[in-house]
């Protein structure tokens, strides 16, 4: 039987958490590593998210790696193809590729009590690790929901992140289900060639301006040649965000503000004063993300475009039923429904300590350990875990400061030394959760009155971070030993225990000796 192929550490997933854990290891004189990518390329969402107007609602300078900025980006928001291009360029910067392993979705992975390591199952091939990084991220498995008839719908069906750039929208019908970040970018795309646009809308987003242009060609001049001022504008973006904070997570009515500058962006548009009723939300703005889009409510007044402030209920044919009784006839829908966040698929796939998978651990609700280990899962952490989403600011930040707390969990099993492993304290993994519960009871995501895809299926709050990105990094920036519990091989500790009686063995023996050798110098003395 040939030796199964043993790394130090395997991450999972290429997109950002993915290739920044990659980029982390190396910087700490880690190479014995792999990156599991299920696809054939890097990018994670920005590589599955290629629908028309796909784009960014952090700006650039924020959206990117601090260890690896870039002077190029060509507009304050970028696009999909822009932000794809920028991880694929950090893959080949770092010399990332050797470490990457193409087409190798993870489909099981066992904790090894006796080896102390994760037995890893792909399809491309079996592993084990010491250590695994899970950065699949919540925004990679799209969710459709169970439509009655949907099957037998004659039409084209697809998720907003599995585009068909194969199918011409082009003088169809096109049902639009869904009023998230990605329809909204959708909408005003489409809408110009299509015959007819249905929106299917469950719940009116709050919907700012967008303010974007296109990057100068002397700004990136400038920020090529004096790279402190690219610095300068990403601290400047960063500074504003921390100070929005507060109304967000502990002053939720200061942002009654906010809401009649959305109101007035939607005036703006929309005339009609029924339609207008049905794109005003009932809930406090933030509740729900805020999204940005300076097209959205102009695409929305458009002869050609019809809103039913109802969910899709049913599919007859060709015809669609929504919950209120309307119905449209459509010949495409596209599903902008989200993602898996709250019940991650990869969590199915996680075996720990005690025989059970990760979704059973987490059955009544995701928690982790600082937003990365679970308890029960030694030797695992997860990156953009439980609580580490954010409302108002740029991931990467969370995420930079989770590879922080990668880089000082790495050095301190080089300090235990011999075959070690980690596992979070039941105790200190609640202790955590509940201060996150605590804060989170305040914050507009709780009480601003909205059902959000923060929200898990008990209707706690497993997403979202109740704080700074600056709260958050001084409280990952190193590994607390009192937080976790030591594993030993039981090989190691045998060798350990026999070295200890050995000890003692001997030790118990010199005493003996020693006192035979007082017994016979008081012989001689008398």
């Amino acid at each position: 039987m040939a030796e199964r192929e043993h790394v130090r550490v395997a991450v999972v997933g290429s997109g950002f958490g993915g290739l920044g854990a990659a980029v982390r290891l190396r910087r700490e004189g880690v190479t014995d590593f792999v990156v599991l990518e299920r696809a054939d390329s890097v990018g994670g969402t920005w590589r599955d998210n290629s629908y028309p107007g796909c784009a960014c609602d952090v700006p650039s300078h924020l959206y990117s790696f601090s260890f690896a900025p870039n002077p190029d980006w060509p507009r304050t928001f970028s696009g999909q193809q822009h932000i794809r291009a920028y991880l694929e360029h950090v893959t080949d910067v770092f010399r990332l590729r050797p470490h990457i392993r193409f087409n190798s979705e993870v489909q099981r992975m066992t904790w090894n009590a006796e080896r102390l390591c994760w037995d890893i199952e792909t399809s491309s091939g079996n592993l084990s690790a010491d250590l695994v990084v899970s950065a699949t991220g919540p925004l990679s498995d799209p969710k459709t929901p169970d439509i009655p008839g949907l099957d037998s719908f004659p039409g084209k069906v697809f998720h907003s992140a599995r585009w068909d750039h194969d199918f011409d929208l082009r003088g169809k019908r096109v049902a639009m289900v869904g009023t998230g970040a990605s329809a909204i970018q959708i909408v005003p795309s489409i809408q110009p060639e299509v015959e007819r646009l249905t929106l299917f809308q469950r719940t009116p987003p709050w919907v700012m301006p967008r303010v974007d242009r296109a990057i100068t060609g002397v700004e990136r001049s400038l920020h090529r040649a004096l790279p402190v001022t690219a610095q300068l504008r990403r601290g400047l973006l960063w500074g504003i965000r921390e100070l929005q904070v507060q109304a967000f997570t502990k002053r939720p009515n200061e942002l009654g503000l906010i809401e009649q500058l959305a109101k007035r962006n939607m005036a703006r548009s929309i005339k009609d004063p029924a339609l207008r009723a049905k794109l005003t939300p009932d809930y406090r703005i933030g509740c729900k993300r805020i999204l940005l889009s300076s097209e959205y409510y102009p695409a929305l007044a458009q002869p050609n475009v019809d809103l039913v402030a109802s969910g899709l209920s049913e599919v007859r044919g060709s015809t669609l039923v929504a919950a209120d009784g309307s119905e449209a006839e459509a010949d495409a829908i596209v599903f902008g429904t989200g993602f898996h966040v709250t019940d991650m698929p990869i969590a199915d796939r996680v075996v720990g300590a005690e025989g059970k998978t990760l979704a059973e651990a987490w059955k009544g609700g995701m928690e982790a350990l600082r937003g990365a280990s679970a308890a029960g899962f030694p030797n695992w952490m997860t990156i953009i875990g439980p609580n580490t989403g954010l409302g108002n600011s740029s991931m990467i930040l969370m995420i930079e400061s989770q590879l922080n707390y990668l880089a000082d969990f790495v050095k301190q099993l080089d300090v235990l030394g011999g075959r070690a492993a980690l596992d979070a304290r039941p105790s200190a993994v609640h202790a955590w959760n509940r201060r996150v519960q605590e804060r989170m009871k305040r914050t507009v995501w709780n009480t601003g009155g909205c059902t959000s895809w923060y929200l898990d299926a008990s209707g706690r709050n497993t997403t979202v971070w109740p704080g700074t990105t600056s709260e958050f990094r001084r409280a990952t920036r190193r590994v607390d030993l009192a937080e976790y519990e030591l594993l030993r091989a039981p090989a190691e500790k045998d060798a350990k225990s026999k070295n200890a009686k050995s000890k003692d063995a001997e030790s118990k023996d010199a005493e003996s000796k020693d006192a035979e050798s007082k017994d016979a110098t008081s012989e001689v003395t008398a």
